[in-house]
């Protein structure tokens, strides 16, 4: 049997369109191509935007397309524990400080985001000079004595970076990639302000928990990836590999969004629409992956 390990991780904010379909075939084509394993995790940390309906939907649509997936489905929502204690970790080695800026604070302060990311690189405001160790032994210990508001405003939790230093990785679709803190992208939340881990840190644990080898997802979250491998590296944790799917566009060149409800996989198959069509054509996109 393969070693590999691949997952599928749809988020349920809203109906699966067919970007999203493309990319968790090629997730399970990978896998199952190797007689590797491929896991179903349910990103559901979006707060009230997660709904019941649209994970159900996800699952249906998916055994639509023809996945399948080893056990039963992963749900964030039921692994608080697990982000906290590697939030804690992470606090008591120095890498994070609070932040109390607002968004708005941050946009007016800071330069624009970089072209193909979404976050705009933070301006350093509430970041300490040193690393600073945060001596916390529990949850409720870091909750009571260094999680406190300030001016009725929480705070998040920002990962100190080390300045221009360059994240490097080969990616099995886009090949080679760098990106150079501070350029790239700056200090980034690890822990929101409404008590929830960010994607990032919320991805490398469960991907690590998982034994997961290889991450199938979009080119979009090609920064996210070089993020990602910084909190694998201080948690002292194995990272994957990666490999980073074209994004698919409509017609005036824009990428597919959960806005695009004509392209939802739900109105595709209430048309009456079969998959294999489109099957094939993804067969032709990737012939070598």
């Amino acid at each position: 049997m393969s070693a590999y390990r691949g997952r599928i991780a749809p988020s349920p904010t809203g109906y699966l369109h067919l970007g999203h379909a493309r990319t968790f075939w090629l997730a399970h084509q990978r896998a199952r191509r190797v007689d590797g394993e491929i896991l179903l995790r349910i990103d559901d940390l979006d707060g009230p935007r997660c709904r019941l309906e649209f994970t159900e939907a996800a699952i249906e649509d998916l055994q639509w397309l023809g996945l399948d997936w080893d056990g039963e489905p992963i749900v964030q929502s039921g692994r608080e524990e697990n982000y906290q204690n590697a939030l804690l970790r992470l606090a008591r080695d120095g890498h994070l400080y609070p932040c109390f800026c607002s968004r708005k604070d941050i946009q007016q302060a800071a330069a624009a985001p970089q072209e193909g990311d979404d976050e705009t690189i933070y301006p350093g405001t509430c970041r300490p000079t040193e690393p600073t160790p945060i001596n916390v032994t529990d949850w409720t210990q870091f909750q009571d004595e260094f999680n406190q508001a300030r001016d009725g405003r929480a705070p998040c939790w920002r990962y100190r970076l080390s300045e221009n230093k360059v994240i490097e990785f080969t990616d099995a679709n886009r090949g080679p990639q760098a990106f150079q803190t501070g350029r790239s992208f700056g200090d980034y939340v690890a822990w929101r302000r409404d008590g929830l881990p960010s994607y990032q840190l919320a991805c490398v644990v469960d991907d690590a928990d998982m034994q997961i080898t290889e991450v199938v997802r979009g080119e979009d979250l090609l920064a996210s990836t070089a993020r990602q491998l910084i909190i694998y590296r201080d948690l002292h944790l194995t990272a994957p590999s990666w490999c980073h799917a074209d994004l698919m566009r409509d017609d005036s060149g824009q990428r597919l969004a959960k806005r695009h409800d004509s392209l939802s996989l739900r109105a595709l198959r209430k048309s009456g629409a079969s998959p294999d069509e489109w099957l094939e054509t993804w067969q032709e996109e990737f012939p070598n992956l």
